[in-house]
Formats: C-alpha cells, sequence, structure tokens
C-alpha cells in the first residue's frame, strides 16, 4: 500500500500518530476550510478531513501512498466554535462554555488512489464554571490562540474539564482506536520502532 502522509500542520497529531508507533511523512497542504451555508458540523468536518486527505493524495504526484487528513470542531448549540480571532472573541468563547456540556467533534480520513475512507468522533465535554478573572488569566497564557473553541484540554485547558464522555485523542485531534481501525484497513504498519 505505500507509506502513510500525513496532511496535517498540527504539533497534536504528529505527537498521536508516533504515539501509537505509526511511521508517517508530513505534507503541507491547504483547504478551504469556511463551512457551508446550511452544513451540518458532522458534514462539515467530514468535507474537511476528507478534504484534507485528498489534497495530500494530489501532491503525491506519481508516488504510491496513503493520506491521512482530520478536522476537529467545537460545537455548542449546533454552532461551530473555531480558533479565535481575537481576546474579546476568546474569551466570549470561554464565557459560552462556562458551566456547560459542548460536543467535540473529529473527523478522520485516509486516502489512496483506490479508496477514501471517512470516520467521525463525536465526544462531550463538560466545563465547570470560570471566573472571569480566570478566563483573562487563562487568555494571558497564549494557549488558546489557536484552538478550536479557544482551549487545549492537552493543556492548562484540563483544569476547565470536569467531565469527558468520549475520546480523549479525538478531543486533542485524532481518534486513535479510530485512526488504528483505519490504517489496519489499509494494510498500514503500526508499532513500529523509529517512527516518526
Amino acid at each position: 500500500m505505500g507509506a502513510l502522509f500525513l496532511a496535517s500542520a498540527s504539533p497534536r497529531r504528529r505527537e498521536l500518530l508516533a504515539q501509537i508507533g505509526v511511521p508517517f511523512s508530513l505534507l503541507d497542504v491547504s483547504v478551504d476550510e469556511t463551512p457551508s451555508p446550511a452544513e451540518s458540523p458532522e458534514a462539515y468536518v467530514e468535507r474537511i478531513a476528507r478534504a484534507k486527505a485528498q489534497a495530500g493524495l494530489a501532491r503525491l504526484n506519481d508516488r504510491d501512498g496513503c493520506v491521512l487528513g482530520a478536522d476537529t470542531s467545537v460545537v455548542l448549540d449546533q454552532r461551530i466554535l473555531g480558533k479565535p480571532e481575537s481576546r474579546a472573541d476568546g474569551l466570549a468563547m470561554l464565557a459560552a462554555l462556562s458551566g456547560r456540556t459542548h460536543r467535540v467533534m473529529t473527523a478522520v480520513a485516509l486516502a489512496s488512489r483506490a479508496a477514501c475512507e471517512v470516520c467521525v468522533v463525536v465526544s462531550e465535554v463538560t466545563f465547570r464554571v470560570i471566573a472571569e478573572a480566570e478566563a483573562e488569566r487563562y487568555w494571558a497564557s497564549g494557549e488558546p490562540l489557536d484552538k478550536a473553541g479557544g482551549y487545549a484540554i492537552q493543556g492548562w485547558g484540563a483544569a476547565f474539564v470536569s467531565q469527558l464522555q468520549g475520546s480523549y485523542s479525538a478531543v486533542v485531534g485524532l481518534p486513535l482506536c479510530e485512526t488504528v481501525q483505519l490504517l489496519d484497513a489499509f494494510g498500514l504498519p503500526r508499532w513500529t520502532k523509529g517512527s516518526s
């Protein structure tokens, strides 16, 4: 089946793949991540993950291989919370998530010349109440700047999480159980020494 390529700039996804001993190379891809009108959050993450995998496949030219693409969205009341555009936006996201349960949707797509398979994993994350001053300090740390929903569960943002139902690794950015199932279906190796 050839080598595995990861079509992602996310250091979290690189770390998660390496954690399960998957050898891979990186591909830099660019896709338009603008949601379509009336598109559901599930359909959105699936479309973006598939687009990343297929954009990566196109970059392989004549080389053999499979490309993994993924997308993660934080969803509150059917509204996708992207990366904060400003301090005010980031603080507004934290205020909206405070004391509530939201969904984190991660789609993972694996594409070869012959096929493209996609799965979507939905997890529920509950935040305790976040005081305004605490949200300000968290924003000042810089951690929320490039994170969907304005927080990182694998970082200091974990302090806000009172409950998680679903896949922790999916909330971080790549559902490992489902990713392994895709890799196995495509005949790709894992648990190997010297992984990226």
